[in-house]
């Protein structure tokens, strides 16, 4: 009888999870009530999925509010009444207006206006019976109960309904309730208006407590039912059912067959000019499946972006599931070729799989934003995928705190988690207390990541959508609940690798202007060339997508991989999963010795021969429950599914997973070997890649290995400009040395916002800078476009607008080192030139405006000075780092030393590149050290728990590493026993014996400057 009810999706309002309200209906009684959150659709479908297991009647409607003021609950008589009240809520949040008094929709829905409201907007009550159309009614709360009884509002009773609120339980939500409202509102508890609170009363009550409640109005109660007992929505949830996405590309269905076959006919001599039978075979075995399964005009609307993208010149990565089809690879979606890597079909698509396979497209992050324009123009039901942000723990003890008045220090104290609960005041445990209780709860909603829906009927047919800052409108569900009703996302993603491939070519166009066009496709060519091999092979592939971490680093020589295929099983052994449940040091094993591969169970080895009986893909999971326990295929790929943790808690799941082990029961396996086999399958099957995704993983990074085979200085300029890779952007320009190119700081005649490379000679750009503007950047590219390269300082003042602190950022960088005068000589003469000028911006001189010079003394530049100054606009110091530090151990071991050195102890020298923590099973955390030496070779260390707390890292800088030397497949690790940061040089700039000199050359600037004014 509840024609309001709110979850926690009511955000910053509702405190139950939907789950929690089920359950109090079904409790107390409830056979039917309607779900209306504040301006939210999030839970809908989900309640409608959910309901009739807790026995209850799904209605769907809204409760409207201008802020917290209620303005009308509106309930969905049927799907129709749904769709229109998504368009009334959407249209007026995107558009940020208010809701108005009075609700304009009248179709297919019902209207309630809390009593409240109307009772101040109609002078007589009388007038409502004349304002209220049939579909409107007046909302009447247990608090209004007695303003009716006493007056003419009793005359008004055919339009009343009964509209208790379910919002909390008890007197604890109510508190977590009000403190979301001071959050919400930004104010201190004790300052939260009442206006912007529920009322304390709005509880999930039993069905007799509200009947009691309206005993003198009972027919409040049967109105309200009635209007339940009107509303009716559906929809089709689960596998058995089509899905909603757009049924046809063409407009029809014939139609889009034919174009499929005609465009797989067109395409197939660009992969396969001479197809083999069983090329034919695989593409009308898939042809026929993908037209029964009704996944035709989803092949073709993933074939139409990704043409879109090749005719603009867009590099893009097409991989997922999907990359296990030929069609795809014949129709250009994707670069994998399923016949040569022997792509498991089923993992792709299956009579028992409902939903279309996976293409996650990747495009460069700065071509993506183009393709998603085009494809919300192109289709015409298109809207982006919505994410729910949490509520995190420490962010909310932080609110809480705030909320409750507490002191910084007190909040500090309490989101580091370094107390004793015994120690704090009763306000702190309750910051603590109501914290626990809204970890979890949705913030806000957000933009999923990459997932767009494209849908047949209009959104608004699902859900109300939000219009976030990039422009589209979003829905206010989740990917798991777009697939619970049948709306399969499409993946359009962007990554800086494919911007650094598209950068290189068009750098080495210019810089080698005589050297034949690079066909970056050419796939064939790659996978043979002898330099490619030596750089995966010698794992000296810095810059290279997925190949360059040190995990990768350290896996690619221990398995000595050269070739395409050894790649591929590489960049899904290195997933978590298979990672930690220690299935990739089998593979190594089995890999590098072949004798090992007999461990192997045979089953698991005959379904897995490639990776010796090892799972390393996702499509190992169908394959061990389809062939080892004996799941049907479409069991295995809820059990795939799953595992991935979208579907972990599904009664499905629990089916599939009960029927693994009582089918290899059956089968006679021990249970020690059936529980082995479910703790490797579980272990990594949620981190797992598909064999198509590792592949198309393996394209990217082949791509990359040629350029940086062939153009390895043209690649780091490329990968600079493009905000580099796993590592920071010193590391690059490391490696750009190490590859034979001369690094400049920039200059105002050469750089420009991006670095530059002339021959073997790269100009950083000044983007590096920290502090200069994007528009002091313009400003020197369009004068220098416009009358030439700058000749004097003076020259640069007049032609550029900038001021004096901009003018400094330019000098101290160095990027007017071609003038023959030192840094210290331009910035007096810059004093000279802009002293005198307001910090606003100012204008070019059209006349260049005469500035008496003089002589200035000899001024003193301490050695080093320029590094400091480096490391503090740039971040890192251009120079070696190792020359800053002020003493090393007196013995030190360079990292080619290594091997000479197994379980021994000794001390290395390293500039630290990259830290990666791991908490170990009990929880204590331990670390994993990458550094450069002093030769510029990488060095590896493990820092175990007692290291890692007694020893921690202390920031970027060069450390001294003492520990034991360990080797493991011919990779060598120290295993730190102590861990030292090497103290630097005084800075220069700041030195006490810099200060005398500087104060000297100071009085004989100023003795300077009198005599110039004379």
């Amino acid at each position: 009888m509840y024609l309001n009810t709110h979850t926690y999706y009511s955000l910053k309002f509702g405190t139950l999870k939907l789950q929690e309200l089920l359950q109090c209906a079904q409790n107390f009684k409830w056979h039917c009530f309607a779900l209306t959150d504040i301006n939210n659709t999030s839970t809908s479908l989900d309640f409608v999925r959910l309901a009739p297991e807790y026995q209850i009647k799904p209605v769907l409607g809204v409760d409207f509010r201008n802020g917290a003021e209620q303005k009308y609950v509106v309930l969905a008589r049927n799907n129709k009444g749904f769709q229109h009240i998504n368009e009334h809520l959407s249209h007026h949040t995107h558009e940020s207006i208010p809701f108005e008094d009075r609700c304009p929709l009248k179709k297919d829905v019902w209207v309630v206006y809390p009593f409240d409201l109307l009772s101040r907007w109609v002078t007589e009550p009388e007038q409502a019976l004349r304002l209220l159309k049939h579909h409107e009614f007046i909302g009447v709360k247990p608090q209004d109960l007695n303003k009716i009884t006493v007056s003419k509002w009793k005359n008004v009773l055919p339009k009343m309904v009964a509209m208790p609120t379910g919002t909390f339980r008890h007197k604890k939500d109510f508190n977590a309730h009000r403190l979301l409202r001071a959050i919400d509102n930004n104010v201190l508890l004790s300052k939260l208006p009442k206006s912007e609170e529920g009322w304390e009363g709005d509880l999930v009550q039993h069905r007799e407590s509200i009947k009691e409640i309206y005993t003198a109005f009972p027919e409040m109660i049967e109105r309200a039912e009635t209007l339940l007992t009107d509303c009716s929505i559906h929809f089709d949830f689960g596998t058995d059912h089509p899905h909603k996405n757009q049924k046809t590309y063409t407009g029809s269905e014939k139609k889009d067959f034919a174009l499929m076959k005609k465009l797989c006919k067109e395409g197939l001599a660009y992969r396969y000019p001479e197809p083999s039978e069983k090329v034919l075979r695989r593409i009308e075995k898939e042809l026929h499946i993908i037209h029964e399964k009704g996944f035709v005009s989803y092949f073709l609307i993933n074939w139409d972006i990704t043409s879109y993208a090749r005719s603009k010149g867009y590099f893009y990565i097409g991989r997922g599931s999907g990359a296990n089809s030929i069609v795809a690879y014949i129709l250009r979606i994707t670069d994998v070729d399923p016949i040569e890597l022997d792509l498991y079909f089923e993992r792709f698509i299956n009579l028992y799989r409902q939903n279309p396979p996976d293409f996650d497209i990747d495009f460069s992050w700065t071509d993506r934003d183009d393709v998603t324009r085009y494809i919300f123009e192109r289709f015409p039901n298109v809207c982006l995928l919505g994410a729910y942000v949490t509520f995190q723990y420490r962010a909310v003890v932080r609110e809480l705190g705030k909320v409750f008045g507490l002191p910084k220090h007190e909040i500090d104290l309490l989101s580091s988690g370094k107390f004793r609960l015994s120690e704090l005041d009763n306000l702190s445990q309750l910051v603590l207390k109501y914290s626990t209780l809204i970890q979890g709860f949705p913030n806000h909603i957000s933009i999923h990541a990459a997932g767009i829906l494209i849908s047949e009927k209009p959104i608004s047919a699902y859900t109300g959508t939000f219009m976030p800052p990039k422009g589209y409108p979003t829905t206010h569900f989740d990917m798991i609940v777009a697939e619970d009703v049948g709306l399969y996302k499409f993946d359009i993603l962007s990554q800086r690798g494919l911007g650094k491939i598209k950068d290189t070519i068009d750098i080495v166009r210019y810089n080698h202007p005589d050297d034949p066009p690079i066909d970056i496709h050419d796939m064939r060519r790659f996978k043979e060339d002898e330099r490619i091999k030596v750089l995966l092979r010698t794992a000296t592939a810095t810059g290279c997508f997925y190949v360059e971490s040190p995990a990768m680093r350290i896996l690619m020589r221990k398995l000595l991989v050269d070739d395409y295929l050894g790649l591929v099983a590489a960049s899904s052994v290195i997933r978590p999963g298979v990672s930690q449940s220690g299935m990739m040091r089998e593979y190594i094993l089995r890999y590098r010795f072949p004798e090992k591969r007999q461990d192997a169970h045979p089953v698991m080895l005959d379904i897995m021969p490639e990776t010796y009986g090892v799972m390393v893909y996702q499509e190992d999971v169908i394959k061990v429950a389809h062939y080892f326990a004996g799941l049907s295929l479409g069991e295995a790929d809820v059990l795939r599914r799953g595992m991935s943790g979208k579907f972990r808690s599904r009664e499905e799941f629990e089916k599939a997973k009960g029927k693994f082990f009582s089918n290899c029961k059956e089968k006679g396996y021990a249970d020690e070997l059936t529980k082995e086999i479910w703790r490797q399958t579980e272990s990594f099957a949620g981190y797992a890649f598909a064999k198509g995704h590792s592949a198309s993983y393996a394209v990217e990074s082949y791509q990359s290995l040629f350029l940086k085979a062939y153009y390895p200085r043209e690649y780091m300029v490329a990968t600079i400009n493009n905000s580099g890779g796993f590592y920071r952007t010193e590391f690059y320009i490391h490696e750009a040395k190490r590859d034979g190119a001369i690094v400049e700081e920039p200059c105002v005649n050469r750089s420009g916002a991006l670095s530059v490379i002339y021959g073997t000679t790269i100009y950083l750009g000044f983007g590096l800078v920290k502090s200069i503007e994007h528009r002091s950047i313009v400003s020197l590219l369009e004068a220098r476009q416009k009358d030439g390269p700058f000749e004097s300082l003076q020259d640069f003042v007049n032609r550029v607008s900038i001021t004096l602190e901009q003018l400094i950022l330019f000098i101290r960088c160095n990027s007017f080192r071609f003038l023959g005068a030192t840094k210290k000589q331009l910035l007096w003469e810059a004093y000279l030139l802009l002293g005198h000028e307001k910090k606003s911006k100012p204008k070019p001189s059209l006349f260049a405006p005469e500035v008496r010079s003089f002589e200035l003394p000899p001024l003193f530049t301490a050695h080093h000075e320029d590094a400091f100054d480096q490391i503090e606009l740039f971040g890192f110091p251009l120079s070696d780092p190792f020359a800053l530090i002020e003493s090393f151990p007196a013995t030190e071991i360079y990292a080619r030393e290594l091997p000479g050195f197994i379980g021994k102890e000794v001390t290395s020298v390293g500039y630290l590149v990259t830290i990666k923590p791991t908490k170990t099973s009990k929880g204590k955390y331990m670390n994993f050290g990458t550094f450069l030496d002093r030769e510029g070779e990488w060095l590896d260390s493990v820092h175990f728990p007692p290291v890692a707390e007694r020893y921690p890292f202390r920031g970027r800088g060069v450390y001294a590493i003492t520990g034991v030397v360990t080797e493991e497949f011919g990779c060598y690790t120290i295993e730190a026993t102590a861990l030292e940061k090497l103290p630097m040089i005084p800075d220069p700039r700041y030195s006490e014996a810099r200060t005398v000199t500087q104060m000297r050359n100071q009085q004989s600037l100023m003795n300077s400057k009198r005599r110039l004014r004379g």
